[in-house]
């Protein structure tokens, strides 16, 4: 099978904008950096990353003949407010497990930002003491068993859409975007820059690139790096067998430690930093729990040129920046 033999449900506007960042370029006086805007990418709930990956998701939700999206992530999701808006754009009911993976203390987090946005749309949000995992969880599964005992039909999207079969295959397709957009632009991105914890963005890009000469750089977000480092690689390689693309080679693979902190959606001070510098110097909004601290990688790569000067880098926006309201207590 090719890429083009998956059902696709449009969900974006189109093609996400690239667009270069000259202001942060002369800054760090390095390698030239564009930004691709998953912010900008959909008119549902704000958009971002999940809902590229939701397009190829949607089709099997409709041959299911679920009534209700089951998802799960932090309070903070972005993943989980993009879940509600798919569910109102189709006309089904939400159920979303919000666990406490951030000990974040401004009164308001788990009232502001996405969580505010999933409400707004409808959906059924059930907070839960339980901490950061990236893995499946038992939460999820029960939320599943309600909807089932309340007569429901319920379709489980896990955490980030990252461990459902389909999962890479937006990322994938967001590759091959990266390559008619180089055409139309007549520019090569050597170097892709990405925000990594549950995955499936960055191994759907691996995926997507593998045997092409270039880099793509996974900045590790979690803070359970060798989990996340496992998480890729295994659906970078299902998601390459699955689109009939060349297996990834091992150097393809990388994740790379730093700027994550100890703790998952805890903004560390080059968090800060690289949310203050892109907003001052592009206008640019980017969020404290995943493109602050990709950007924050990006940053000290292209400073301390192991990104090479005549480098050319697509920084991937991933559009998490509702959460920043929750966050205000950082700033």
């Amino acid at each position: 099978m090719s890429l083009d033999d998956f059902d696709r449900y449009p969900l974006l506007f189109g093609p996400s904008p690239v667009h270069r960042l000259d202001r942060l370029t002369a800054h760090l006086g390095g390698a030239r950096i564009w930004a691709k805007r998953e912010d900008c990418n959909s008119g549902l709930a704000y958009g971002g990353n999940k809902t590229r990956k939701l397009e190829y998701i949607v089709p099997d939700i409709l041959a299911s003949g679920a009534d209700t999206l089951v998802s799960i992530g932090g309070y903070q999701s972005n993943h989980t407010r993009q879940v509600a808006a798919v569910a109102a754009r189709l006309g089904l009911k939400a159920r979303l497990v919000q666990e406490k993976w951030v000990d974040w203390p401004d009164v308001v987090n788990d009232k502001v930002g996405n969580i505010l946005l999933s409400r707004i749309m409808g959906a059924d949000v059930r907070l839960d003491p339980s901490g950061f995992d990236i893995g499946l969880r038992d939460s999820w599964e029960q939320a599943m068993e309600d909807v089932r005992a309340a007569g429901g039909t319920p379709y489980g999207i896990p955490a980030g859409a990252s461990e459902h079969r389909l999962g890479g295959l937006g990322f994938a397709q967001w590759a091959r975007e990266v390559e008619q957009q180089e055409q139309e632009l007549g520019v090569f991105f050597d170097t892709i820059v990405v925000c990594t914890v549950t995955g499936s963005t960055h191994a759907g890009m691996i995926a997507g690139f593998a045997g092409q000469n270039r880099r793509v750089i996974g900045i590790d977000a979690s803070a359970t790096i060798e989990k996340t480092r496992a998480q890729v690689e295994r659906i970078a390689r299902h998601t390459s067998a699955l689109i009939g693309g060349p297996e990834p080679r091992d150097d393809e693979i990388t994740v790379l430690d730093g700027w994550a902190g100890d703790l998952y959606g805890i903004p560390v001070a080059s968090t800060i930093d690289a949310i203050r510098l892109t907003g001052s110097l592009e206008g640019m909004i980017i969020d404290p729990v995943y493109e602050g601290k990709s950007m924050a990688g990006l940053i000290d790569l292209v400073t301390n040129r192991d990104i090479p000067t005549d480098s050319t880098v697509l920084y991937a926006h991933l559009g998490g920046q509702p959460a920043l309201n929750a966050y205000a207590g950082a700033f």
